[in-house]
């Protein structure tokens, strides 16, 4: 049995802490400044603007192109700003379908939003796809897990993300807040 004090706020304050997942746009110019941004977990909206000036001046590879918009969407979320950032998840899905990370940080912002259900449907499908830090997947669906009111779900997904990079402290404070017990 998995028993967890869990009230209305708590969820509020854990979709807050979702993870994003960023994508490495290589070669030069904004695009990979934009990249470099996200990767490096700025927040400030100027290199918002340098995401933007990359998508509408250069030429980029349909991954880049799709890296770009999450990326920018990875800047707009860390700001929690969900349905802003759901729209560059959205472009980035819609250029590049097989793209984890858009699912992975478009599964954020709904668990953000407080939309567990479709947040949990996109982490499933990131992880179907592969991503690169797959931690971070495991990770948000826990929360969305939690926000549905499925502890058990959430207390594996916790562990999984610590079975994949232990030294991650995150998920440990959550699992902290876990009591397991028999039935």
């Amino acid at each position: 049995m998995f028993k967890i004090p869990l009230i209305a706020a708590a969820v509020l304050a854990l979709a807050a802490t979702a993870s994003q997942a960023s994508v490495t746009v290589i070669g030069g110019g904004m695009a990979q400044a934009c990249s470099k941004a996200a990767l490096g977990g700025e927040t400030e909206a100027k290199f918002e603007a340098i995401c933007t000036m990359a998508l509408d001046s250069e030429l980029l590879s349909l991954r880049d192109r799709a890296g770009t918009y999450v990326n920018r969407g990875v800047l707009k979320l860390r700001r929690k700003e969900f349905s802003s950032a759901q729209f560059d998840f959205n472009r980035a899905i819609e250029t590049k379908p097989d793209l984890g990370e858009a699912y992975v940080n478009r599964g954020a912002a709904s668990v953000g939003s407080r939309r567990f259900a479709d947040g949990l449907t996109d982490l499933n499908k990131a992880l179907d796809l592969g991503v690169e830090e797959p931690e971070k997947a495991y990770y948000n669906r826990a929360l969305a897990y939690e926000g549905l009111d499925n502890v058990k779900a959430a207390y594996l997904d916790y562990q999984k993300a610590i079975e994949l990079k232990p030294e991650w402290e995150q998920p440990k404070k959550e699992l902290a807040r876990f009591t397991v017990g028999r039935r």
